[in-house]
């Protein structure tokens, strides 16, 4: 695997690209054009959470091909269409870039590189070059929420988003459709991090956020919020209530207080467009196996019988269609 490092905030634009393009001339343009590339986003590919999913889907591609990637982390928003238009420069194929906010930036690339095929997950470009990869994160939200709902014994449930944007109120949509399918009675309480990119990595405002959230009366917690669920988790253990992480299996963060978690295969979606990009819109749910909750021994003692019989019919009125999880994004509403 061949990484591109910079640290950008002292450098004017022009630097930067000039210093991502020597790394790539530096390995060399032949070996390059053989290479998928991935770009994280803004949180780093370490973050426990969304980036690090998309991370572990390149290392499986890398595992099973013994072949190599090219990777870039973002910490400037200038640097997203930096490095796609560098790393499209030098031929690297497919270029997949992990988040919505590299939707705006990858549609100018794409049509400048129409050769070239791209992936972007969570956002839709409609070029003949790239395939959108989107979840239906609802669906997998609703059978966390209905399981923090069977937890709970106050009655009171919360969520604490990351960026205030729609694709997270999606998340909260799903979470509160859920909780009150399995307790119609029960509330829910809600704040959002920030509305800047920096809410997506702020331990110390996720802790806070929690916190205030159990003096409320809530006993269960849901964060989906990138690194910043990391305080979350952490205040759950402290004040001893349970928590359900995001995006990766986070069970293990905080074993014995993560209820659960809810996966967002971000690793599948990687994995699959490296081995071949397909244009067009791929939408991923229960049914296609692109969200759902994770149990593992770390949450076994927390999952009854009960909440898993019935979570399991649930999942399956879902996929039939029998329940109808309301889309945030689709809607803009949440009943």
């Amino acid at each position: 695997m061949f990484r591109l490092s910079f640290k950008p905030i002292a450098l004017p634009a022009h630097t930067l690209a000039l210093t991502l393009a020597a790394g790539l001339a530096a390995h060399g343009a032949a070996q390059a054009q053989a290479q998928p590339a991935v770009i994280y986003d803004m949180g780093g590919k370490f973050d426990k959470s969304f980036n690090q999913a998309g991370y572990e889907g390149a290392e499986r591609w890398k595992k099973e091909t013994g072949k190599s990637y090219i990777e870039f982390e973002v910490s400037n928003p200038a640097q997203r269409e930096q490095a796609q238009r560098r790393m499209a420069q030098r031929g690297a194929d497919p270029i997949v870039g992990i988040g919505f906010s590299q939707g705006s930036s990858m549609e100018k690339v794409a049509k400048d590189f129409p050769k070239l095929k791209f992936a972007v997950i969570d956002a839709v470009v409609k070029m003949p070059n790239v395939q959108s990869i989107l979840f239906k994160e609802q669906e997998g939200s609703f059978l966390v929420g209905m399981m923090a709902a069977m937890a709970s014994k106050t009655g009171k449930v919360g969520f604490v988003g990351g960026m205030d944007i729609p694709l997270i109120r999606r998340f909260q949509c799903g979470f509160e459709q859920g909780a009150k399918y399995a307790n119609p009675k029960v509330e829910t309480l809600a704040n959002m991090t920030g509305t800047t990119p920096t809410a997506w990595n702020d331990p110390a405002r996720g802790a806070e956020l929690a916190k205030s959230q159990f003096a409320a009366g809530v006993d269960v917690v849901f964060a989906a919020a990138g690194g910043t669920g990391i305080g979350v988790y952490q205040a759950a253990k402290d004040n001893k209530k349970l928590a359900i992480g995001v995006d990766s299996n986070q069970n293990h963060v905080q074993p014995g207080t993560m209820l659960t978690s809810m996966v967002k295969r971000v690793d599948v979606a990687v994995y699959t467009a490296f081995k071949g990009v397909t244009p067009g819109i791929t939408s991923l749910g229960l049914k296609e196996g692109g969200v759902d909750i994770a149990l593992d021994e770390h949450n076994a003692k927390l999952v009854t019988a009960e909440m898993k019989k019935r979570v399991d019919a649930a999942r399956a009125d879902i996929i039939s269609g029998k329940i109808k999880v309301i889309d945030y994004m689709a809607n803009n509403a949440c009943k």
